[in-house]
């Protein structure tokens, strides 16, 4: 049996959840005591990580601002986690007040949340659904009542693909998502990973979580953007991406990529 695109015996919140343990390292309060602790488990084994998440947050923020002020006007947000304001729709409606946001997420959880708090306009919406099928979120009409796959449209895949094994394939899932995309559509995409110091115990603390986390190397998280040609400066760390102001001491010990790729044609 699956729910809203997913098996529902999946849905365990006896166990950490990603989005969950998110929002618990930035400070929100839509978490279980089980998140709380996977959280304590994640700093511990990782000190950066508060650091890393809110960088990985502001590179979600300018990155948006990037691509709306580029003359997109549909964000699809797939793996959205629990809402942190400011929301992906709020700063995008702050570049430009008609950007269409579909927001994808997995867990109930953040779909009952993000619910309560978006706008009944028709310009948002949030769909459960796995980014492991993605033709079934390209195909599916609440998706298509927001996103008009004939005109641009910025696909964010923010601190999600690193949920994916290698035998999920991502490479897989990110292509059927770029294929969707016409020309002058972008790609954002923000990946953990190990190649600045050992993270094995981090990767330890999601093994009781319902998603490992997979982390990999500049080279693997670059051939996620073939086919889009990446704007300055390329795949960095995320504070170094178009920063707007200095990124704090410590900025060059945290392990997310992050980059903003075009398509062309």
């Amino acid at each position: 049996m699956r729910q809203g695109g997913f098996r529902a015996e999946e849905i365990d919140t006896s166990r950490p959840h990603p989005a969950r343990i998110y929002d618990y390292l930035l400070g929100g309060k839509d978490n279980y005591e089980v998140d709380q602790q996977a959280g304590d488990e994640l700093a511990a084994a990782a000190p950066e990580v508060r650091m890393g998440l809110r960088a990985n947050r502001d590179f979600l923020r300018r990155a948006v601002r990037y691509v709306v002020g580029e003359g997109v006007r549909q964000i699809l947000d797939i793996g959205t986690g629990l809402p942190t304001s400011p929301n992906v729709h709020e700063i995008a409606h702050e570049v430009a007040p008609d950007v269409r946001v579909a927001y994808i997420d997995n867990d109930p959880i953040v779909k009952v949340h993000a619910d309560a708090l978006l706008s009944r306009s028709g310009s948002t919406s949030i769909v459960l659904a796995d980014l492991r099928d993605p033709r079934a979120i390209v195909e599916h009409p609440d998706v298509r009542q927001v996103i008009d796959f004939d005109e641009p449209v910025a696909l964010l895949l923010v601190a999600v693909v690193h949920f994916l094994t290698d035998a999920e394939n991502p490479e897989r899932i990110v292509t059927t998502l770029r294929d969707a995309l016409p020309a002058g559509s972008f790609l954002v995409l923000s990946h953990a990973t190990d190649d600045f110091a050992d993270r094995s115990d981090a990767q330890a603390v999601y093994n009781k979580a319902t998603a490992s986390l997979n982390l990999r190397s500049r080279a693997e998280i670059e051939r996620f953007f073939t086919g889009f040609e990446l704007v300055e400066p390329g795949l960095a760390q995320v504070p170094f991406w178009r920063p707007d102001s200095p990124p704090p001491a410590g900025s060059e010990e945290i392990g997310f990529y992050g980059g903003v790729a075009r398509r062309n044609g």
